[in-house]
This record gives C-alpha cells, sequence and structure tokens, in this order.
C-alpha cells in the first residue's frame, strides 16, 4: 500500500488515547531512558509521566501524519506483543510486530517531548513545554524513584548517562521497541535529528545490553518512595509564612493615599541615577589589591588577590564589563553556577585580573560572595560578550588557589593565586606517573592545557597540580580539577572528617578508578570532592580483595551535594579500562560526609568461576548486615558475602552499634 493509499485515513483522539492508556507504562519507560540523567530521579520520574500524559493530539490527525515517517508506510495492524511476552535475548532483540497507528503516533509525541527535554534553555530560543518542570503530575513532601538495579543495571545507566540524548532515543527504540537500524533513522529524523547515522554509531557505544532495559531499574511506574528534607521543608513554611505577611504589609502601604509611599515614595532612583549603583558602575572605583598585601594579611583567600594582567588600566574596557555585568542584553551570553545569583554588583568590586587570555580579552572581579569574569573578542567590542558568575563565599587557601581565566579550543587556562609556587598537570588515571610541569607568566596565567569535561572516552584526566607556599615553611601539593566552572574543584581523599591532598600512592591508585565518576558532579557548582575507603573486603573463592569507597561532592552553596559508593574489584586492567562500579548513590543527604559519615552499599557480582554472589559492605559504624527479598542472609560484622542466582534482587540493611537499624546509601 502506497503513502498516498493511507492519507485519506483519519487517526481518532480516541484511538490515541486507547494506544496510550493499554501501553502507558511501557510509554513511561521509553521517556525515562530517553530523558537526561542529569535531572535526577525524582524529577525525571515525574517528567516521564507528564511528557506521555500531555502526547494526545488535540483533535483529529491524518494517518499519514502518525504512521508514515516513524518506520515506513504500514497498513494500520495490531498493537505489538507486551515485551513480557517476547523471549528477551543477549543481543539485539526480535521485532514485535507492526504497530499501530495510534501507537507509533503518541510514541512520535513521546520521544519529540523527552529530546526537548535534554535540550538547554537558552535566552535567544523560545523554551519548548518539556524544559520546564511538570505542571502535572506533582508529588508534595515525597521523592520517588525507581527501585534500584543490580551492577549491570548501574554499568548500563552510568553508559547512557554519556551519550546524547538522540544517542539514547536510538538505544531505546533498537533494544525496547526492537526496530531496525532503518526504521530507527526513519523515527530520529521524523523527530528533529539532523544526522540519524551519526546518532546510531554513538548509540554502539554504549554495547548492546538490551534485555537489561526491562529491568526495574528503569520502570518508572514501579517506584519507591522517600521523604524529603523534612527540617528544611519546616524552615520553607516558616519562611512562606514571613514572606506572605510581608508582601500583604507592603501592598496595604503601597495603597496609602497622599504624598506618602506612592508608587515611587521611598524607593531609590533608578539604577543608572543611583549614587551607590554608580559607584560601582566607575571603573576608578574598582577595589585594586597591591602584590604584596597577601604576605600579611590573616586571610587567605580571593580577597587578597592582588590586581594582575596587562589590561587593568584599560578605562574603557573595564566599564565595558561592570556596564555588561549590571545590565546584560540578551546578546550577552551569561551563565552562572547553581545557587549563585547573576545580579548586579552589590558595590565597588574587586579587580582580579584584566588582559587577553587566548583571542580574548577577559577580566576578573570578586565582589565577597561572587566571581565574575567578562569576556569580549579581541578586537574590543562587546559583540559575543559572555559574562560567567560562580559563587565563591567561603573560600580559604586550600580552595582559592585558582580560578579558570579562560577556555579555547578544547584547553583551559588557570589564573593562580600568587601564594602557589608551582604549577603541574597530573593525570589521575596514570597513578603511577609523574607530574609534568605547567608554565605559568609573569601575571599568573599557566599555558593551556586539556580540559577533561569535554573528553567522553574518559582516556586520560589530567588535573592541576598547585605546589602551595603559602604555610609556614611548608610546601603542600593540591590537586584540583576543572568540572565546567570558573572555580576549580579540590580533589581531596581520607575520611570525610580529616580529608587530605591526594599526596600517597594509595590515594592516587584509587582516584584513578574514581576520575571518570567526575562527569556525574560537572556544572553543578562543586567546591571539592573527597574519596575514602571505608571498608576492604576479601572476595569468595580466593578472588582478590576489593575496596569500597565513598565519594563525596560538596557544593559551594552548602545544599545539592552528592554522594557514589564504589565497588572497586582487583584488576590488572588499566584504570581507564576498569572504572569503579557504581554501587549506590545519593543526592542531597548528610550520608557520606562529615555529619553523618557512615556508608553502606551492596552489589551483586561475579566470581572468576561464574558464580554469583551478592556483596555488601558497611563503614565501621554496623556491626551487623542482612538481606532481605529475593536473597537472605545475615552477617556479624559490617562485611556480607552470600552466593546467589543471576539477576537476583535483595534489600540491604544494617544495624549500628545502638541496635538503630540503617539502609543502603540511597
Amino acid at each position: 500500500m502506497s503513502t498516498q493509499e493511507l492519507a485519506p485515513a483519519a487517526l481518532d483522539v480516541e484511538q490515541a488515547e486507547a494506544a496510550l492508556v493499554e501501553h502507558y507504562p511501557r510509554l513511561v519507560r521509553i521517556a525515562y531512558l530517553v530523558l537526561p540523567p542529569s535531572l535526577g530521579r525524582n524529577r525525571r520520574v515525574l517528567t516521564a509521566h507528564s511528557v506521555v500524559q500531555r502526547s494526545l493530539p488535540r483533535g483529529r490527525t491524518r494517518a499519514a501524519e502518525a504512521v508514515v515517517g516513524a518506520e515506513g508506510p504500514q497498513v494500520p495492524g495490531p498493537v505489538p506483543v507486551p515485551r513480557e511476552e517476547v523471549p528477551s535475548r543477549v543481543g539485539l532483540p526480535a521485532r514485535a510486530g507492526v504497530a499501530a497507528p495510534g501507537y507509533v503516533f503518541v510514541r512520535r509525541r513521546v520521544l519529540r517531548q523527552a529530546l526537548e527535554a535534554g535540550l538547554p534553555l537558552r535566552r535567544r530560543a523560545w523554551p519548548k513545554r518539556a524544559q520546564f518542570p511538570p505542571l502535572l503530575p506533582q508529588v508534595w513532601g515525597l521523592r520517588l524513584f525507581p527501585r534500584s538495579g543490580g551492577a549491570d543495571e548501574l554499568a548500563l545507566d552510568q553508559r547512557l548517562s554519556g551519550l546524547s540524548g538522540p544517542a539514547r532515543a536510538a538505544f531505546v527504540l533498537r533494544g525496547l521497541e526492537r526496530l531496525s537500524d532503518a526504521e530507527v533513522r526513519h523515527v530520529l529524523a521524523d523527530a528533529g535529528i539532523g544526522d540519524p547515522h551519526a546518532t546510531l554509531a554513538e548509540a554502539d557505544s554504549a554495547g548492546a545490553s538490551y534485555a537489561l532495559l526491562d529491568s526495574p531499574e528503569f520502570d518508572p511506574c514501579s517506584l519507591q518512595a522517600r521523604p524529603t528534607d523534612l527540617m528544611r521543608r519546616r524552615q520553607h513554611a516558616r519562611a512562606a509564612l514571613a514572606a506572605a505577611a510581608a508582601v500583604l504589609v507592603c501592598g496595604t502601604l503601597l495603597g496609602l493615599p497622599g504624598e506618602g509611599w506612592g508608587p515611587d515614595g521611598a524607593a531609590a532612583p533608578l539604577y543608572a541615577r543611583n549614587p551607590a549603583s554608580e559607584a560601582a558602575l566607575d571603573p576608578d572605583r574598582l577595589g585594586r589589591i597591591a602584590p604584596g598585601a597577601w604576605r600579611s594579611s590573616a586571610r587567605a583567600d580571593f580577597s587578597v588577590w592582588p590586581t594582575r594582567g596587562t589590561l587593568t588600566g584599560d578605562r574603557a574596557l573595564l566599564r565595558r564589563a561592570l556596564a555588561v555585568w549590571a545590565r546584560p542584553s540578551s546578546r550577552v551570553q551569561t551563565s552562572a553556577t547553581p545557587g549563585t545569583p547573576p545580579g548586579p554588583p552589590m558595590g565597588a568590586p574587586q579587580l582580579l585580573f584584566a588582559g587577553m587570555v587566548d583571542q580574548a580579552r577577559v577580566v576578573l572581579f570578586h565582589d565577597g560572595l561572587r566571581v565574575v569574569r567578562y569576556a569580549e573578542p579581541g578586537d574590543g567590542t562587546s559583540a559575543g560578550a559572555a559574562l560567567d558568575f560562580a559563587r565563591v563565599d567561603g573560600a580559604g587557601a586550600a580552595s582559592s588557589g585558582a580560578l579558570v581565566v579562560g577556555r579555547w579550543q578544547g584547553n583551559v587556562r588557570y589564573l593562580v593565586a600568587p601564594w602557589v609556587t608551582g604549577t603541574g598537570v597530573r593525570d589521575l588515571l596514570d597513578p603511577a606517573g609523574a607530574a609534568r610541569p605547567l608554565g605559568r607568566d609573569a601575571h599568573g596565567v599557566t599555558d593551556p592545557l586539556p580540559t577533561p569535561v569535554q573528553d567522553r572516552g574518559c582516556r586520560s584526566w589530567e588535573a592541576l597540580e598547585l605546589q602551595d607556599g603559602s604555610g609556614s615553611g611548608s610546601v603542600e601539593r593540591r590537586l584540583v580539577t576543572d568540572l565546567g566552572e570558573l572555580a576549580p574543584a579540590r580533589l581531596t581523599w581520607g575520611p570525610p572528617a580529616a580529608p587530605a591532598d591526594v599526596s600517597t600512592d594509595a590515594a592516587r591508585k584509587a582516584w584513578s578508578r574514581t576520575a571518570c565518576l567526575l562527569p556525574a558532579v560537572r556544572s553543578h557548582g562543586i567546591r571539592a570532592v573527597n574519596s575514602w575507603e571505608y571498608a576492604r573486603q576479601p572476595l569468595p573463592e580466593a578472588n582478590g580483595t576489593a575496596a569500597w569507597l565513598c565519594t563525596r561532592a560538596e557544593t559551594w552553596r552548602g545544599t545539592g551535594s552528592r554522594a557514589f559508593a564504589q565497588f572497586q574489584a582487583p584488576t590488572t586492567r588499566r584504570p581507564a579500562d576498569a572504572p569503579a562500579a557504581v554501587a549506590a548513590r545519593s543526592e542531597g543527604s548528610p550520608a557520606c560526609g562529615p555529619r553523618d559519615p557512615r556508608v553502606l552499599a551492596g552489589v551483586l557480582w561475579k566470581s572468576r568461576a561464574g558464580q554469583w554472589y551478592v556483596l555488601a559492605a558497611g563503614s565501621d559504624q554496623f556491626r551487623s548486615l542482612a538481606t532481605s527479598g529475593g536473597v537472605r542472609s545475615s552477617a556479624e560484622g559490617n562485611l556480607l558475602a552470600v552466593r546467589a542466582a543471576q539477576g537476583s534482587r535483595a534489600e540491604l540493611h544494617g544495624t549500628l552499634a545502638d541496635g538503630t537499624r540503617a539502609g543502603a546509601l540511597r
């Protein structure tokens, strides 16, 4: 049957609704897998349901629109057999049948919205509805997320998080929908993907673990619930009540008659006529610190950095930078780390740097709360200017050693603190390698080094090593790394109560298998990342000894920290080829940190002889561990190993020294 013969047929809203209701779990699973993992599991679940529920057409739609452009011309037929009735195999699954027009139409709308949800918001582009948090469904007071899977599901989730949205869609269409490559290309092209062939090639890098897509790990219809932060919720309720009272009072005062507080009343003049604001825009009033002031200061942070650079006397450049900071136009590319207010300066800021960096004129300011970077093309025009904000309040000597001053062609340059006496480059994936010297000019700007945030393959991770001479007679070497923000994140090793610099062989060896997890906290406002070994476990069948690590990323704003429990099995392969397995993860929890250093996690592990085991390990606070569900066992102490079948699932919990029961990290 030709496309023209299908065109007269019409698709009713009732047909689409019937397909949506009948195959709602599968459509929601497709949306959940295609949505970007950076949304977090709770918002990803709610967005997946919202995307599917918004996929009904508004009226009658041509059948050709629903069928042609998805898998090519098709005759109306039965909806595919549900996946539960089709035996799953390793590799590419067989096709389940020919899709009905209603199902194909709804699936296409689901894919389009899920792909739009992964697009970044831009000032010049009109935002899509899917890019905002869902209006419905809404859940108050609870965090929802799918049941945790095994090590294979976690590994697949990590690989999918490294793919682009279109590549995840191609992987799901192959594995979950059983479409051929030609049909996948049709669907991707219909969804607006410019190069479906390249997208399929990218999807191949995730392997062929299609059977794992049926796991409850990726089922947003079978959920677990946990409460939100109860203390913070109470504080927010009080703050909302106080704000409502303030609005009521202000509204009453604004409505008073006469010469009192009217529309302008006691308000200050407009920004351009406000004396305090005008002072903040005057280049002559910028704070300039003398080169040696830091030596006699009681503080060691950004406030004592000297003013450096070859363009510190360029008043026109400084005036443009301050004016753009106060009133950025729509042509200025603006970015801010989470929790950083992007507003105008609160007073005359401190000038840290002004000079040429690669092909741009760059100005760095510090206002006590934020570091602000202004960059414009080297020809002196403000067209194509960029403005970046990063929160750095509370920084000390350890966290104020460097700032990103420029990025160009995959490289990054740093402006280092005046107390830094030496700079080098250390590849975290080469723990036995020595640090390479890195030059810097008289103003403290380093030579370029490759930025690891753009290396999707994680074949190396080059961090900046700073030799710190600010201490009394001692020299410390600190590692910082670029995570896509102005302030690089400091890397440390050791228990949460006393983290230390990554300076020992054991610390470098552990970080060599941890570094490839850092993209999960990229552009998240990270201040420091600490990793520590909380347990070592002899593996069954004399397979060596595994290490259990917890890695916690702290933010500048204090909230939104992320923690990962890792399982590092013994291996002889290179760290780049044998990264740690993520056994559990948490966001916004105090676990694995100085306030609550306890950790508990488990994995499903296969020995060299092919036997499967459930392995679990807790920190020193645990006195016994137990599993329930598919695998039932218990053990005294903080380690557990029990035989299991492939694909087994178990709930893990432990008992603390005071008899309190505690669950795994989540």
